[in-house]
């Protein structure tokens, strides 16, 4: 099998990505339908967008480590199913509303809320899941897959989900009928997980149920330079630059006029682009902190010159290369966390790390929606941008001198020296 689909051969995986791929195509077909419903409902678009985005994530900044501890101390198989029933109830119920043409702006961000509640039990469960799967060996494999999964779907769903809502009329309807195929989405994880040869599966052993849990993944992260930084990175990225569900939409309608299907085209090319660049993640066999860096700075520049673009044409034709920087960025982030952190702990770990991602949104996205507002929909990518390639380098410049990150020439080390360096002085070992 090529290097680059390996983690396939494993058939839990394979059974496991199958069910992910229907479920990420059904999470992109509402995204772009729940902000187009909030669009048609609102009169301040912008600021209710940011408004439902940030309730949406807000969830994961209060919850994730609590989340993070329930994934270490429960069976991910069965959490993971549960939490699938926790995020196609709310869809259900919005796809309802709006095809009875009952919905309100109150109902979306209520459900949007209670929606985020269980991608904040889901998200550290099915992180932390992936290694139990494969295995270290396969495990940067897996994480580009997944990526390429997540990013195959961003292709199709978008464009599907704006032909929809067009052939239904453009309307609310037409977004809730987008919103009610997500819905029924969630039963392909489902049949996936209950599909899983538990016996395969390479689980660590729980830790016994106790105080200090939480404070434990917390000193953990602590003691580890390298990952502070990642997680500097990541936060500045996550709440400032990664706000395309909103900048895309305002972009399509304020800034360039157009309608449901060209903002649904906009997902789709941009997608083209992450899809690229997590192929080449799964190809990729080490890791280093400079690529984290690197790609980071590269994906605040090419924002920024994605909000100068003249025309729809050029803004579509330039966001591959957005979405190319932004996952190699976060495939990158997302290995280096995962790869160098005690199996007994990644639960917590992860539930960190997807805290600062996404539960900056909460914070960013209200604020980028006031920029939209206030300044124009242009600046919400050129002021995402730059705030990213600021934060980037202040977090490097603080962390850059932290024990574990340079060497002493001043180089970055490799991935693989830190995990045995980290291996040698730790309590708790490394598989």
């Amino acid at each position: 099998m090529s290097p680059t689909f390996r983690a396939l051969a494993n058939p839990n995986y394979r059974r496991y990505a199958i069910g992910g791929a229907v479920s990420n195509t059904g999470t992109w077909m509402q995204r772009v339908a729940q902000d187009w419903l909030v669009l048609q409902l609102a009169t301040n678009g912008a600021l209710a967008l940011g408004i439902t985005t940030g309730l949406q994530f807000l969830p994961i900044l209060l919850l994730s480590p609590f989340a993070g501890l329930v994934a270490d101390r429960v069976a991910k198989r069965t959490l993971l199913q549960v939490t699938q029933l926790m995020m196609a109830g709310p869809a259900l119920v919005l796809g309802l509303l709006a095809v009875t043409g009952t919905a309100e702006t109150w109902h979306v961000y209520v459900l949007a809320l209670l929606f985020g509640i269980g991608t904040a039990f889901d998200a550290p469960a099915r992180q932390s899941f992936v290694p139990e799967l494969v295995g270290q060996d396969d495990l940067s494999n897996a994480v580009g897959l997944n990526s390429a999964s997540f990013n195959a779907a961003r292709v199709v769903g978008p464009a599907v989900a704006g032909l929809l809502i067009a052939a239904f009329g453009g309307g609310a309807v037409g977004t809730g009928w987008v919103i009610l195929i997500n819905a029924v989405s969630y039963a392909g994880p489902i049949w996936a997980l209950r599909g899983i040869d538990p016996g395969r599966l390479d689980t660590p052993e729980p830790r016994a149920a106790g105080p200090g849990g939480v404070r434990e993944g917390l000193r953990y992260v602590r003691g580890r330079p390298e990952l502070l930084l990642v997680l500097a990175i990541v936060f500045f990225a996550g709440t400032f630059g990664l706000n395309f569900q909103m900048t895309s939409a305002l972009m399509a309608t304020e800034v360039f006029g157009k309608g449901a299907a060209e903002y649904g085209l906009l997902g789709t090319v941009m997608a083209v682009g992450s899809l690229t660049g997590a192929l080449l993640a799964a190809r990729r066999a080490t890791i280093r902190l400079r690529l984290v860096v690197g790609s980071a700075l590269a994906f605040g520049v090419v924002e920024v010159v994605a909000g100068l673009l003249p025309t729809y044409v050029t803004f579509a034709a330039w966001l591959p290369l957005l979405g190319l920087t932004a996952l190699t960025m976060i495939t990158a982030a997302n290995t280096t966390m995962q790869l160098t952190t005690a199996p007994e702990l990644r639960g917590r770990v992860m539930s960190l790390y997807l805290m600062i991602f996404m539960g900056g949104t909460p914070l960013g996205a209200p604020l980028v929606g006031w920029v939209g507002e206030t300044f124009g929909a242009r600046w919400t990518l050129i002021g995402g941008g730059a705030a990213t390639v600021l934060g980037v380098l202040l977090a490097t410049l603080v962390f850059a001198r932290s024990r574990g990150v340079l060497t002493r020439s001043g180089r970055p080390r490799s991935l693989e020296s830190r995990v045995w360096q980290h291996q040698a002085s730790s309590r708790v070992p490394v598989k």
